[in-house]
């Protein structure tokens, strides 16, 4: 196999190359943020929104430098780190972005630095999952609703919890609830919920991550003539739903197939895939 390499500040490295210091604020600090981002037959999925999401989370976190990260930053990148790479042009990526430099909690400088990564795709496509997946409510911990809740940030120890609860109970997949008990969003994706023939998923003033593909598919849904509201959400709702899927920018929509005893349909996920794959 052929050495693999990473962009690190414009620079390419080995993926096994020591880059970052034990100083880094984002492992120190989780002073930071990231996007998951998806390429398909060489080009970047959405690429404007992730740019639109990614300097909005840098300006919340007051990092400098995020006029320059825009649509065609991520595109150039992506495509440079696909060549060096000589992957197939189907690519899954993650571009994380810190604040450099030192200080404790109180950063002597808001200077941005960056890893991007990437990983090859087999799939041309958008997949929906053959099995559908188990689920269930993540309790244990809840996500604050605040300015920063509908970005990907570097503090991910919720999720990481939600995970291991996960694993312990031999899921697929976890539902987060924010601070008021309301679903909020799952593990690695936002939640969407069919019921009484309506489309409903949290609003993003309940604090889930104002994802990429969140959006594309209720813009998907809305060019359909289906409903989709976005509203305050209470997790008995699953014990009721026909169809319960979830969303991101790198697998597109993933269909749920049971929460205890409840088991759902997935008539609405395979359609909106389809969709998805001709958009």
């Amino acid at each position: 196999m052929s050495q693999q390499y990473l962009l690190f500040n414009d620079e390419f490295h080995l993926v096994d190359a020591p880059i970052l210091t034990a100083s880094n604020r984002g492992f120190k600090f989780g002073d930071g943020l990231f996007e998951s981002m998806r390429m398909i037959n060489n080009k970047l999925q959405f690429a404007d929104l992730h740019a639109d999401r990614l300097v909005a989370g840098m300006k919340a976190l007051k990092i400098e430098g995020h006029a320059l990260m825009d649509d065609y930053f991520l595109r150039q990148k992506t495509a440079d780190l696909g060549k060096r790479n000589k992957w197939n042009g189907n690519v899954r990526f993650r571009l994380s972005v810190y604040r450099d430099g030192a200080g404790v909690y109180t950063p002597e400088i808001n200077r941005a630095g960056y890893v991007l990564q990437g990983t090859a795709l087999k799939s041309s496509n958008y997949d929906l999952n053959t099995k559908g997946l188990i689920i269930d409510v993540f309790d244990e911990m809840t996500k604050s609703v605040n300015k920063i809740s509908n970005f990907k940030t570097s503090n991910s120890l919720l999720y990481v919890m939600a995970g291991l609860f996960k694993s312990t109970n031999r899921l697929d997949e976890a539902i987060i609830l924010n601070q008021n008990g309301f679903l909020c969003e799952s593990i690695s994706a936002n939640v969407f919920v069919v019921y009484d023939e309506k489309i409903y998923t949290p609003a993003l003033t309940e604090g889930c991550v104002g994802g990429v593909m969140r959006s594309a598919v209720m813009e998907i849904a809305k060019m359909n003539d289906l409903s989709v509201i976005e509203a305050q959400i209470n997790p008995e709702i699953l014990k009721e739903a026909d169809e319960v899927f979830i969303t991101n920018a790198t697998q597109g929509i993933q269909w749920v197939m049971g929460y205890g005893r409840k088991r759902y349909f997935n008539e609405i996920s395979k359609f909106l895939t389809e969709k998805l794959n001709n958009f």
